[in-house]
């Protein structure tokens, strides 16, 4: 009988132990400040078998404060032919701590990763979403995975976005003593714990009480504002394929064995090539050439099969199939340069338009992406392969301004990508408009884009049916009521690209009309600088990435009878963020002439000179928004 009392006791005990450890009335108030979610506790321990096998294991428990945390509630995890899912399981507990709901392995939904992309993947997921009537709850989830081939492992991050505050996380690395680990902590300075017990070495790294951040507009990446640790490996094995990634060079001349001797061409390609670049003498032209030839004969598609994650598919593979994923159309580029006797080089890149800081400090794989690219005598000829339409050596706002690795058979070596400044951005905008004696407006536009501001109006020329352009078109000014009544587009090609904009707009009541008074903005169609918020407890730097110039030059017909009787002031803005000026002028009480100048500097400004920022910006949009006033004599 005593002995079970003591195991009713024992029980009891273990339950209220953990209603307590995940109670969400006893998370500090400091914790739930700012918070949507807090993690209550976090566990990695990666173990690392040998060169080519390692294990992990995840715990993660989150209270989950309110609706916009709501896909904390949602687990997903992957595999593949590398990664296999030993274990996962997760429960869901009320706001006092007690366990309602108990989900195994066998209940998880199992799906392809397929992603619309993808021609053929291998990859799957499984998947399990808690639900509960009331906030808080809380979320736990547990996992074990095992990996064939250790050619990355897992990131630290404790504090995943800025409303998320840290209760407890800590990562640990058991490894062989003679295996280097490789580390790279950001944003802290905390040193790991670590011991030994025989042939084997424990590393652990802690955190506790992470507050959540402040949200800020144009902040630095969180990255760059939250502790974290990235690992990587020294030696490493994947398929049969060795290498050490202790440094670039080594990287790359492990990625170069996955890409040596894919580059060989079908003979019909081949007489192909000599027929377009034989008689050809200047190498940047037979490039252009030569990439228009990749441009029509091929398209993007993903492939995701085994190694394919890494290894590109022959050069052969897309001459026959006519589509490939980056690494596979990159390599066919590389190919067909090389037949025609030009050095052609493998890049890697993350792609995306705002890409994440890189490390260039700690080799390891920080891409998504490949590209391709021609080493020249004095400049180099930057090649994006997936893209059908896109000029031969411009890399936009998608791979433009970061770094990259360009393999080859020395190895990896870090790059820059071309940086877009204020005189490769601009858009210059020519109206001619009449007003008629109702106030309704008919414009003329001719939009010049260039550079990095060309890029949507040129996804608006070859992406967008006639339907979506002229959806787009009639939403994308700031105005009350008007119609697109005509569009046109032309491109010119180039390492600066440039789109012409043709536009036919009517413009119903623009201007308004009270007795005998006519108020106008001369601003018709000028992108307008947004107010920025006013903030002396600013915390991080504001970040402007992109430089611009847009030009405005704007004559407006009014009816006859007029006189001025306020026009705005010509303003003369300069500052360390950017220039604007503007002026209006009325002409022979007809014609109302309006010229505005807007030119944004990028750079990384200090929290300091956020209120000098603020007010540039509010000076810019008042005189924006500026009217002129015309009257009727009596």
């Amino acid at each position: 009988m005593m002995r079970l009392i003591v195991f009713f006791l024992a029980v009891s005990i273990s339950v209220t132990c953990k209603a307590q450890e995940y109670n969400a009335l006893l998370v500090p108030d400091s914790l739930r400040k700012g918070a949507d979610v807090v993690k209550r506790y976090e566990e990695y321990i990666l173990t690392i078998k040998s060169p080519s096998r390692y294990l992990v294991y995840e715990k993660h428990a989150y209270t989950i404060l309110n609706a916009a945390a709501r896909r904390y509630a949602d687990y997903v995890t992957s595999y593949d032919k590398f990664c296999s899912i030993n274990s996962v399981s997760g429960k869901l507990f009320n706001s006092m701590g007690k366990e309602t709901k108990h989900s195994k392995k066998s209940d998880w939904k199992d799906n392809s990763a397929y992603d619309e992309v993808s021609l053929l993947s291998d990859a799957r997921y499984k998947e399990n979403e808690f639900y509960a009537a009331e906030y808080p709850y809380t979320v736990e989830f547990e996992e074990e995975d095992e990996f064939s081939g250790t050619q990355a492992f897992p990131t630290w991050m404790p504090q995943r976005e800025p409303e998320m505050s840290v209760q407890h996380s800590k990562f640990t690395i058991i490894a062989p003593a003679d295996y280097v680990v490789r580390y790279k902590p950001m944003n802290f300075t905390g040193q790991p714990v670590i011991t030994q017990k025989g042939e084997v070495k424990t590393y652990t790294w802690e955190l506790k009480n992470i507050l959540a951040k402040k949200k800020e507009l144009s902040a630095p990446s969180f990255n760059e504002r939250t502790p974290m640790v990235f690992f990587a490996p020294s030696k490493f094995e994947v398929q049969g394929f060795t290498g050490d990634m202790s440094t670039w060079e080594g990287y790359g001349s492990f990625m170069y064995q996955l890409i040596k001797g894919r580059d060989v061409l079908p003979n019909n390609i081949k007489m192909k090539v000599h027929e377009l670049t034989d008689a050809i003498k200047d190498d940047r032209e037979k490039v252009y050439l030569l990439y228009d030839f990749l441009q029509k004969n091929t398209r993007y598609i993903s492939v995701q099969l085994g190694i394919g994650g890494w290894q590109p598919f022959e050069a052969t593979y897309v001459a026959e199939k006519k589509y490939g994923d980056c690494k596979a159309l990159s390599n066919y580029m590389i190919a067909l340069l090389k037949e025609a006797g030009i050095t052609g080089k493998y890049v890697e890149i993350y792609g995306g338009n705002y890409p994440p800081p890189f490390i260039a400090d700690f080799s390891c794989s920080q891409s998504n992406h490949v590209i391709s690219c021609v080493p020249l005598n004095k400049d180099t000829i930057w090649l994006e392969c997936t893209n059908q339409t896109v000029s031969p050596g411009y890399m936009g706002s998608f791979t433009g301004n970061r770094k990259a690795l360009i393999i080859d058979e020395t190895g990896g070596h870090l790059v820059q990508t071309p940086v877009y400044k204020v005189q490769d951005n601009l858009q210059v905008r020519i109206v001619k408009a009449v007003s008629d004696e109702l106030g309704n407006v008919k414009a003329d536009i001719s939009n010049t884009y260039t550079g990095l501001q060309q890029d949507f109006p040129h996804s608006l020329m070859h992406d967008a049916s006639t339907e979506e352009r002229e959806k787009y078109l009639n939403r994308m000014f700031n105005l009350p009521t008007y119609q697109v009544i005509k569009n046109d587009y032309k491109e010119h090609k180039g390492a600066i690209p440039s789109v012409i904009e043709n536009l036919q707009i009517q413009l119903n009541n623009y201007a308004g009309i009270t007795g005998k008074r006519l108020y106008i903005a001369p601003n018709l169609f000028g992108s307008a600088t947004e107010k920025l918020v006013p903030d002396t407890a600013r915390m991080y730097d504001y970040l402007i990435r992109d430089a611009y110039r847009d030009i405005d030059s704007v004559e407006i017909k009014i009816p006859g009878g007029y006189k001025p009787e306020s026009v705005p002031k010509d303003i003369s803005l300069q500052t360390k963020f950017g220039k604007f000026a503007s002026s209006t002028r009325v002409l022979d009480s007809e014609t109302i002439v309006y010229y505005r100048m807007m030119e944004q500097y990028s750079g990384r400004f200090p929290a300091k000179e956020y209120m000098e920022l603020a007010k540039f910006y509010d000076q810019v949009y008042r005189a924006d928004r500026a009217k002129v006033v015309l009257v009727k004599p009596e």
